[in-house]
């Protein structure tokens, strides 16, 4: 596999822990969270973990502790009956059993926490309050779309980027502000796109990767907005900042502040050679 070095860390709000990892693996693999398959998950688990690693994720320690937790967990399950210890035996214990106790706890409390925030929706809506002159601030827009959900579909766009037999025309200098540039010239013509439209032209896994942390630098600037309309759907990205048709800013939904510092030079290029 080809390595890179990316001088380059993103760090996202929307970043979760382990336990929102694994519930995510086992939901995209509709796995019965009683009944765990810990061979494939942790499998999965370290590949989300080196592409995390290649892009320059900032990531908790805790990963890797989990990451530990699962190759402990899937030795002790290879291992033959006879080879157990008395006490052991005697318990009977399934060595997953922990593991399964903290993703169903920790679904609990995502789920009554999920039931707040609907509920704190409702009311904000239900009563509202005079508005106020203050400016608008904006979140990170990634609505029904996890990190995790992003790593997935940039897998699948990566795996089919390296089956293709192509001429390596790679350009020696890559940069993620020529790839906001061109995620911005297409927003611009189309105030949505397809997550996997942005590798069309994607010929390696470098200008793969330069594109992916191109769109994660538009999250964090809350430049465009992404969302998935189903559960494991077609994720799709679109624009918060106003498109200009013949000088005149027309069409968009948000601020322009962030497009603006971009225009004036903003990130400094942040180059791969």
């Amino acid at each position: 596999m080809e390595q890179m070095e990316i001088p380059y860390e993103v760090k996202l709000d929307a970043f979760t822990g382990p336990l929102d990892l694994l519930l995510h693996l086992i939901r995209k693999h509709e796995i019965d969270i009683y009944d765990i398959p810990v061979s494939l998950i942790t499998q999965q688990y370290l590949e989300y973990l080196q592409l995390m690693k290649e892009l320059n994720l900032s990531f908790a320690g805790e990963f890797l502790v989990m990451a530990a937790t699962l190759i402990q967990i899937k030795s002790r399950m290879l291992l033959p009956q006879e080879a157990e210890t008395p006490m052991e035996e005697e318990e009977g214990e399934d060595p997953r059993s922990e593991l399964v106790r903290r993703l169903v706890e920790y679904q609990q409390f995502k789920d009554v926490a999920g039931e707040l925030s609907d509920r704190e929706k409702f009311w904000r809506d239900m009563f509202q309050r005079e508005p106020m002159d203050v400016p608008k601030i904006r979140e990170v827009l990634m609505d029904d779309v996890s990190m995790f959900d992003l790593l997935g579909a940039l897998q699948e766009v990566l795996t089919r980027t390296e089956a293709q037999v192509v001429v390596d025309i790679t350009p020696d200098t890559l940069t993620v502000q020529d790839r906001i540039n061109g995620i911005i010239e297409r927003l611009e013509d189309n105030p949505t796109i397809t997550f996997t439209s942005l590798f069309d032209n994607a010929t390696t896994r470098l200008v793969v990767i330069v594109t992916f942390l191109a769109l994660l630098e538009l999250v964090r600037m809350k430049l465009v907005k992404i969302f998935q309309g189903d559960l494991f759907g077609a994720i799709r990205i679109s624009r918060t900042f106003l498109a200009e048709v013949d000088g005149n800013k027309t069409d968009g939904p948000g601020e322009s502040d962030g497009l603006d510092s971009l225009n004036h030079g903003g990130n400094n290029g942040n180059g791969y050679h």
